[in-house]
C-alpha cells in the first residue's frame, strides 16, 4: 500500500497563533488525532497544554516538532 503522507513541503504554512487544537495540529501536520495522543506518550517533548475538560492545545514549537518527527517517522523512514 503506498504511503499516503504528503510530503513536508506541501504542509500548509503554520499560522501565528499561540494554541492550536488537536483537530488544527492534525490538519497542519498532516497526522491523524489518534496518531497525535499516541506520540504523546512515546515522545516526552511533546506536553500540550490540557483545559477545559482535558482538551488538548498546542504551542507553536509543538507543531514543529510533530513535523520533524512526522518527517523522520514518514519521509526518512
Amino acid at each position: 500500500m503506498p504511503d499516503q503522507t504528503p510530503p513536508d513541503s506541501a504542509l500548509p504554512p503554520i499560522p501565528a497563533k499561540r494554541y492550536f487544537t488537536i483537530g488544527e495540529v492534525s490538519d497542519l501536520c498532516a497526522v491523524k488525532p489518534h496518531v497525535l495522543r499516541y506520540w504523546e506518550q512515546e515522545f516526552t517533548q511533546l506536553k500540550p497544554v490540557k483545559r477545559r475538560g482535558n482538551r488538548r492545545y498546542y504551542q507553536h514549537h509543538e507543531v514543529l516538532l510533530i513535523r520533524r518527527i512526522r518527517d523522520l517517522l514518514y519521509e526518512q523512514g
